[in-house]
């Protein structure tokens, strides 16, 4: 059980609501998990006290559906009363494996069929909450943060719009800029980035990994990502290089310049391994490369690490990479939909944030400060010096 002593000074902010939306269910069940579990186990008490009235259940989840008519159309509904509670909304706007009928024919759910589901229900709390969360691993319209141009500015306007609706806070993880916060500066926003989850996943899955300056390097596969690239390495005790991306803004292609090339910064890479890491897989073909030119200059190994792994172009480049030994592994998070076809392969790996993820909730609920979770420096200290003594690491939050 984690460290809460400091959770029973308070009292919660009101009894808890968990509404994990269609696209987020195993997700939301994990979580759930978690929670009924630790609270369970807690012994204090003010337990039975009507403070804490409902404070300990076998599940806090709330049951939700969005039905649609034969047009396409839905709406949201509670299937439960959420008066008073501190509610708390997760919803995956990646998931494509789910379908609905419009006019005799099967839909994959876009990203704005989530986010419009996702106001439904919040129309269907209709003001009764105490406090509403909403937990968005994938912030919508994330790639669409600035105009360079005569374009929408679709990622602060949706943040506008469910502040509007009654959001009092938003958690996202690796924002692709979590600048755009500034669209909702009277409301909470937290930008979380899985730094501590990825390390493990890492260092349990390979117990032979050398942590030092001669034998590991942390490469940014282009100057978006240098700073988590940097972070990533700094706590590593290792060194850190950039790709960066020549692109022919001459042409669009789906929506984008396409690159020319990738030209490497950094010292030489040549017998050592090499984890590139990435706020997202989109294709693919960008880490990939990155990946090619890396093992052209003699790196050891690769590991392709990445917060949200959405491969839209199916897993076969990544099979072919891992046969011809371009890639070693690639390690993404459980805050996006998986197939189980990756979740067969064998040269990937999950970093599970649900117990993460019900920390957050936990302290949150009890409305006490984030900030030591948010902070992952010294559980990272306390991972790696343990794998130096042990080449593996214990289970541990």
């Amino acid at each position: 059980m984690p460290k809460d002593s400091h959770l029973l000074s308070t009292i919660p902010v009101g009894p808890l609501g968990i509404i994990a939306m269609d696209s987020c269910t195993e997700l939301g069940q994990r979580v759930d998990f978690y929670l009924a579990k630790w609270r369970a186990e807690r012994q204090f008490s003010e337990k039975n006290t009507i403070a804490f009235n409902g404070y300990c259940k076998d599940s806090y989840l709330v049951k939700n559906h969005c039905p649609r008519f034969a047009s396409g159309e839905a709406k949201g509904e509670l299937l439960e009363s959420v008066r008073g509670k501190d509610v708390y909304l997760m919803v995956d706007v990646t998931n494509y494996s789910i379908e609905y009928s419009m006019y005799g024919k099967k839909c994959p759910m876009s990203p704005d069929d989530h986010y419009s589901d996702l106001k439904r229900i919040i129309a269907a709390v209709a003001g009764k909450a105490r406090q509403i969360t909403v937990i968005m691993p994938f912030l919508y319209e994330s790639r669409q943060h600035k105009r360079s141009g005569r374009e929408s500015l679709d990622c602060a306007m949706g943040l506008q719009e469910l502040t509007s609706l009654g959001v009092d806070n938003i958690i996202t993880f690796d924002a692709h800029d979590p600048r755009v916060q500034m669209a909702i500066p009277k409301h909470g926003f937290e930008n979380i980035r899985p730094t501590y989850q990825f390390l493990k996943a890492l260092l349990k899955s390979t117990p032979d990994l050398e942590l030092s300056k001669e034998h590991l390097m942390v490469i940014s596969p282009d100057e978006g990502a240098m700073n988590r690239a940097i972070y990533f390495a700094n706590v590593l005790g290792v060194d850190v290089g950039m790709f960066y991306k020549r692109r022919d803004y001459s042409r669009v292609v789906n929506g984008r310049n396409p690159i020319v090339a990738h030209e490497f910064l950094g010292d030489s890479v040549e017998g050592k391994d090499v984890i590139i890491i990435d706020d997202m897989i989109s294709s693919g073909e960008s880490m990939i490369d990155v990946a090619r030119q890396l093992k052209n200059r003699k790196a050891k190994r690769v590991f392709a690490v990445s917060t949200f792994g959405l491969f839209t172009n199916g897993l076969e480049d990544f099979d072919k990479a891992k046969e011809d030994g371009t890639i070693e592994k690639v390690i993404t998070t459980n805050l996006t939909y998986r197939s189980k076809e990756l979740l067969e392969r064998d040269w990937y790996i999950t970093a599970d944030m649900s117990k993460y993820i019900a920390l957050l909730i936990d302290h949150l609920n009890h409305d006490v400060s984030i900030s030591d979770i948010l902070d992952p420096n010294d559980r990272i200290t306390d991972r790696i010096n343990e794998y130096r003594q042990s080449h593996t690491i214990r289970e541990n939050y």
